[in-house]
């Protein structure tokens, strides 16, 4: 019996970047759609983690990173791999849509939900158990706190604490100096622990 064309025709070779790249600069359309394929899980893994709280506007925001990548192929010059520039272009655009939420009014203490208040009185009882709902009201609490945070420094705290990346690796990604992060890191640090102390104390914020 003949061998099937499949088995003549052997794997298919590997995706490679940096050559769709260069198809799409040539308005290779089929190459257009390959590279948006292999792009798209990152770029929403990246907007889901710095912008949590805005899911219903997840899909325009992916979408406006995405079309801001191919307006900005041109600049692409292959010196670093291509998802650390697409990640690069990525974060800038989650700190320019953070940048616009911070023209929003200052967050109070009385926008806290009833289970954030209670968490926040729990705090102070050292012999409390956290249960697993007190984790996901946490992590709604410590959303609250960070979009307090200038967007430069929520995106450092939401790359080094909650990614759990080193230094080297923000600034692969960000394109800032491993000083400004550092130094970045530590504002942020110390503003987070402010405006916590300030809440268990029930201080206006």
């Amino acid at each position: 019996m003949g061998e099937s064309n499949a088995e003549h025709e052997g794997p298919a070779p590997a995706f490679d970047p940096v050559e769709c790249v260069a198809r799409v600069r040539n308005d290779d359309q089929k190459a257009a759609v390959q590279l948006l394929e292999f792009l798209h899980p990152t770029v929403t893994m990246i907007v889901r983690a710095n912008l949590p709280r805005r899911r219903s506007d997840e899909p325009d925001i992916i979408q406006q990173v995405l079309v801001r990548i191919f307006q900005r192929l041109h600049q692409y010059k292959g010196e670093v791999p291509l998802l650390h520039w697409v990640s690069r272009v990525t974060h800038n655009h989650c700190i320019n849509v953070l940048r616009a939420q911070a023209s929003r009014p200052e967050w109070r203490i009385a926008d806290l939900s009833a289970d954030e208040s209670r968490l926040v009185e729990q705090a102070r009882d050292t012999g409390h158990t956290p249960s697993p709902r007190d984790a996901l009201v946490a992590r709604d609490l410590l959303d609250r706190l960070l979009g307090q945070l200038r967007p430069e420094e929520r995106l450092v705290i939401e790359l080094l604490e909650l990614q759990d990346r080193s230094v080297k690796e923000v600034a692969e990604l960000t394109g800032w100096s491993q000083m400004a992060i550092r130094t970045r890191a530590f504002r942020a640090r110390q503003r987070l622990n402010k405006l916590y102390q300030t809440l268990k104390r029930k201080e206006p914020l």
